[in-house]
């Protein structure tokens, strides 16, 4: 195993994901009338097709495939397993019935973990790239050891981690201090 010295980098948050597509026009339907993004500037620069999406406090890089489009493999079976980027959303069962609306096929899961629920729709992109859809707030984000360097967390993440780590903390102190450090 490689030894990565010095500490993590010094990252902020997720910028973009990029992806890649036979259809530019088709992907921009989907993400902006399925998914909620908004086309954004994209530089003019670049010498391939594109288009650049933003919301959610993340963006979508487009990238139209310029050789042979179909040389992108298909994906028809919708496997939770498989890459994919995952979307927090409201209200579930809303979500359920827009995609049914929609006649967007989807994949329903539900995992569980000491009493606490969330629940999953996963689906596919027009080019097989796969997107959940979830209530993982449910689940609250605890990290299983405290490293030299600490989890950043949203404030909103933040406060509901202090409160589960308060109840099960026997040194709370300790984690008091990461927690500190998480949001500066």
């Amino acid at each position: 195993m490689v030894k990565y010295l010095g500490g993590p980098l010094p990252l902020t948050s997720l910028n973009h994901i990029s992806l890649l597509c036979k259809s530019v026009e088709d992907s921009i339907n989907f993400y902006e009338n399925v998914l909620g993004f908004v086309p954004i500037n994209r530089p003019r620069s670049f010498d391939f097709d594109g288009a650049w999406l933003f919301n959610y406090g993340v963006g979508i890089h487009l990238l139209q495939i310029s050789k042979n489009p179909e040389d992108l493999p298909k994906k028809s079976e919708i496997n939770p397993r498989d890459n994919h980027v995952s979307f927090q959303c409201e209200n579930m069962q809303v979500v359920e019935m827009k995609l049914q609306d929609m006649e967007i096929k989807y994949v329903k899961r539900r995992v569980e973990e000491g009493g606490l629920f969330v629940d999953q729709l996963f689906i596919h992109d027009p080019d097989g790239f796969m997107i959940e859809v979830c209530n993982c707030e449910n689940l609250p984000v605890v990290p299983l050891a405290f490293a030299s360097h600490a989890c950043r967390f949203p404030s909103a993440i933040d406060s509901k981690l202090q409160m589960i780590l308060d109840i099960r903390a026997p040194n709370q102190q300790q984690h008091k201090s990461v927690l500190s450090s998480s949001v500066q």
